[in-house]
């Protein structure tokens, strides 16, 4: 009872601040003024403010809210480690069931990508003769810069 009484006079009173923002000639305002000042009669009279008010203070109507935050918090929980883990169970069972240990084309007689041959190890870098090239390129830009 109390809601609807409270929601009847912020209409009016917003009714009552279109009509002077008409009478200023700002017809637009106005209009969008008394847009949203029927908003809260149009609840009242759809009866959705008598359901909020019986779902507020209603311990059952909490408990279930809670559920819900509860319900949501696990699969907002079970999403995340999903994606750090790379996927769903099936995703990651079909991922090593499928992979054989080499890569093979479709019509490849033998695997195309092998475990091949450890790189070389590089020599150890020995100061080359033409050396000062390499850092002339590099003065004349710190030269350019003012370093």
């Amino acid at each position: 009872m109390i809601a609807e009484t409270v929601c009847s006079a912020v209409s009016a009173a917003g009714l009552g601040i279109a009509v002077v923002t008409a009478y200023r000639k700002r017809f637009l305002a106005a209009a969008r003024i008394a847009a949203y000042s029927l908003v809260p009669v149009g609840l009242v009279m759809t009866g959705v403010v008598g359901w909020l008010a019986d779902t507020a203070f209603s311990p059952t109507a909490w408990a279930g809210f809670g559920v819900l935050g509860a319900a949501w918090l696990l699969f907002a929980g079970t999403r995340a480690i999903e994606r750090r883990r790379g996927g769903t169970r099936a995703e990651r069972k079909a991922a090593r069931g499928g992979q054989s240990g080499a890569a093979v084309a479709p019509t490849a007689s033998a695997p195309s990508l092998g475990a091949g041959s450890p790189p070389a190890a590089r020599p150890a870098a020995a100061p080359r003769a033409g050396s000062g090239e390499d850092f002339s390129d590099i003065e004349a830009i710190l030269k350019k810069h003012g370093i």
